[in-house]
């Protein structure tokens, strides 16, 4: 008897490892911590793909894996096979992407869908698998805005000599050279470098500087939506082609459904967000000036960023979109 129970056991265990081995294992990269926007679209991603089919989703999260450019080059080499990856550092490989970061593109999350849903967003997506990436879909950050420890800033005179962390991006680092800040591009997390005064400043959605609890190292909030941040949801085009195409069909329409889960939620927090950045004492420029900023960006696009054929041709795409 006891040597059919341990036969038993011994069937029922490779069964479940074979059961297991069976699955596709997808390796997620993101530099977030649990609760923040792109860790929100990985799990919704996880949670729907996993019901769907024969998936098993592993998400490596808190910057584990490294930096943004870092996942990216992980992605690229199939190490690991899919990432939420905030859109500015996508700039080095396929320059059309910077589009999405012009300032003060996006007047409304009604525009950004309007455009990142349509066919200008689309072809974006198509224009990645020139680096070697699927584009899945477009979750969000939200619309950026500007924190420091030194001063109130109302208008884009008061940034003179700032030192401001920016993402690993060239649009992101040209943009606030332009507004007079002075510009450091800088991997993610950054809260050690605001505490120590290495930086003064940083931009961000709201959902970020609260979750990041930067409250406690800056105390200005300046509410610029100067650029709208969105997450480019992608994985390694080569093994994304190798899946059969049931399975291609289900990560694809999976992950869609995840991102738009992820930017109703980023929008329906928004103000809950805000509130609680108040509550923590921050001192908040609900209406800085605008028109300051926007004057000494306004000429971006004749600048050397944008004048690749394909990223101008992309970029009046989006400009023709916004005006529908």
């Amino acid at each position: 008897m006891r040597h059919r129970t341990v036969f038993l056991l011994l069937a029922l265990s490779l069964a479940w490892a074979g059961s297991a081995a069976g699955k596709t294992v997808i390796k997620l990269g993101v530099v977030t911590i649990p609760g923040s926007a792109q860790n929100i679209c990985a799990e919704k991603f996880k949670e729907i793909v996993e019901a769907r089919g024969d998936f098993e989703v592993k998400i490596f999260h808190s910057a584990s894996l490294g930096t943004e450019s870092e996942l990216l080059q992980q992605i690229r080499m199939n190490s690991i096979q899919m990432g939420v990856i905030t859109d500015g550092p996508f700039d080095t490989m396929v320059p059309e992407a910077r589009v999405i970061s012009y300032p003060f593109l996006f007047d409304s999350f009604e525009s950004v869908d309007r455009v990142l849903d349509g066919p200008a967003g689309q072809e974006l997506l198509l224009r990645l698998e020139r680096a070697g990436f699927k584009g899945l879909a477009f979750s969000e950050n939200g619309f950026r805005n500007l924190t420091n420890s030194k001063r109130p800033i109302h208008s884009a005179q008061d940034l003179a000599g700032l030192k401001i962390r920016v993402m690993e991006s060239i649009l992101h680092k040209e943009l606030w050279r332009l507004l007079g800040a002075n510009p450091t591009p800088m991997g993610w997390p950054i809260y050690t470098e605001l505490q120590q005064g290495t930086i003064d400043a940083q931009e961000n959605p709201l959902s970020v500087i609260y979750n990041y609890r930067l409250f406690e190292v800056q105390k200005y909030l300046s509410l610029s939506s100067h650029v709208y941040s969105s997450h480019i949801d992608v994985a390694n085009l080569q093994w994304f082609q190798g899946l059969p195409e049931p399975d291609r069909e289900v990560v694809l329409r999976s992950m869609r459904e995840a991102a738009q889960f992820q930017r109703a939620w980023s929008r329906r927090n928004e103000a809950d967000f805000l509130r609680k950045l108040k509550d923590e004492g921050m001192v908040v420029d609900e209406h800085p000036d605008l028109e300051s900023f926007r004057s000494r960006v306004q000429n971006l696009k004749d600048l050397e960023i944008y004048s690749g054929k394909e990223t101008q041709d992309l970029l009046q795409k989006f400009f023709g979109a916004i005006r529908k």
